[in-house]
């Protein structure tokens, strides 16, 4: 019951829209702009690099500063805290990407994702960014780099030795990644995916 509890509470925090909030100071429905999607990377595309920057920051910080908040609560019982810890994260993406306050739709994500996993698995994430940056910058396309970040998880999760609620958290972040890009792998097999090209 513990971590239903953690599961929920991650929820509730993972639901805050931050691009939603950021979209509207200037006076934007970002649900309505661009691809629609409640994310960095659109609001990027409608509002600036500035805004978009600060959207991944803020939905990093999401998945980060709860983590690490919760490890370091549980630091004297690692078995809990890991647990623990994987039922948080689980919770804060899913509310990101079904977000309770956005009738269940959301961001893709990832943002959170990387946030709540470089607390529990920094190697993890620096080689997974590495892919990121590598596919984004050959390719110009958001979505196959996270898709391609996504898939390295729970393989990299494997080689790095984690415990088996560390492996189960990184095949169920993978799988949530995939559900929130099911169009953009429709766009990306049908070539007509749009590459991405920054605001001023």
């Amino acid at each position: 019951m513990f971590y239903y509890w953690m599961f929920l509470i991650g929820y509730a925090i993972g639901s805050i829209p931050f691009a939603v909030l950021i979209a509207k100071t200037k006076g934007i429905d970002i649900l309505r702009e661009g691809s629609g999607n409640p994310g960095a990377t659109n609001v990027k595309r409608v509002l600036g690099k500035k805004y978009g920057n600060l959207v991944f920051c803020l939905d990093f910080l999401k998945g980060l500063l709860p983590v690490f908040i919760a490890k370091t609560y549980f630091q004297l019982h690692p078995n809990l805290a890991n647990n623990a810890c994987a039922a948080l994260l689980a919770g804060l993406v899913s509310g990101h990407s079904f977000s309770l306050f956005l009738k269940f739709h959301g961001g893709k994500g990832v943002a959170t994702t990387i946030g709540g996993l470089a607390v529990l698995m920094p190697g993890v994430i620096f080689l997974g960014i590495i892919l990121w940056y590598s596919v984004f910058t050959i390719t110009r396309f958001v979505s196959l780099a996270s898709l391609c970040f996504a898939l390295s998880l729970p393989l990299n999760v494997y080689l790095f030795g984690y415990q088996r609620e560390i492996i189960r958290l990184a095949f169920f972040l993978t799988i949530i990644i995939f559900l929130r890009h099911i169009s953009n792998i429709h766009r990306l097999w049908n070539g007509v995916e749009n590459r991405f090209d920054e605001k001023k």
